[in-house]
């Protein structure tokens, strides 16, 4: 599939389940595996279950922290089976897999999955658009890494193969995970020097502010729109 995708797998701790992810992977047409933080070693456990999937075991790309995994891409999911403080957008494999594809193939997505024991954290959530939600059956919600991997899988190369692949030829392209980080930063600064944030009581204020810009899908052009106006905001105050 000619799809700029990694699949990102947060503090895996089995390496059975890394070998198992870059199988279901290749089985599917993906090829591209990024680890963030792992805590076991890819080993001969990970080769063996990997199966004829080594050669992407072989180009695994391991990074210290979700924001170096993610600074590049365009759009970034998290897949997650827990409910939040706050109501991220959540899609379901196909209509997340229908999302990819209809941003065209000029975007890099990243889709995350979290440790096999408890999932993402809030703070990884805050660093992604929107939330892939795999409806299980309730009673039973427990889903191995490496099937919740296969079924998103899945589902993108079925939505691939219906033709949904999208050339865009977009003037400009989504902006990055780091140009957004950049603005929120910078907004999160002026916030509080304004006093309309309290760092020591942010009741969750900068997690809806992305929330809101999620939602917008910002191109390059509007968030150096953005940090234009918030640097005009910085001069009229000195």
């Amino acid at each position: 599939m000619q799809i700029k995708i990694k699949i990102i797998l947060v503090e895996t701790s089995h390496p059975g389940n890394i070998g198992a992810v870059a199988r279901a992977m290749k089985n599917m047409g993906l090829h591209q595996l990024v680890l963030v933080n792992p805590l076991c070693s890819v080993d001969e456990t990970a080769f063996a279950r990997a199966s004829g999937a080594q050669d992407i075991l072989q180009k695994i790309i391991i990074e210290d922290t979700l924001d170096d995994a993610i600074k590049n891409c365009n759009t970034v999911y998290a897949a997650s089976a827990r409910s939040r403080n706050i109501n991220w957008p959540t899609f379901n494999p196909s209509e997340c897999s229908s999302r990819i594809l209809n941003d065209g193939k000029e975007d890099e997505t990243a889709v995350i999955f979290g440790p096999e024991q408890s999932g993402l954290k809030n703070e990884h959530i805050d660093l992604c658009d929107a939330l892939l939600y795999i409806p299980v059956n309730p009673e039973f919600s427990s889903l191995n890494l490496a099937m919740a991997v296969q079924i998103f899988c899945y589902e993108l190369r079925m939505s691939y193969m219906e033709g949904k692949l999208k050339s865009t030829n977009k003037e400009e392209s989504l902006a990055t995970v780091n140009e957004m980080e950049n603005f929120y930063n910078h907004l999160e600064r002026l916030l509080i020097e304004s006093e309309f944030l309290d760092p020591k009581n942010p009741r969750f204020l900068m997690r809806r502010i992305r929330k809101l810009f999620a939602k917008a899908s910002i191109d390059n052009n509007e968030v150096n729109i953005l940090r234009g106006i918030l640097t005009a905001f910085e001069r009229f105050r000195r």
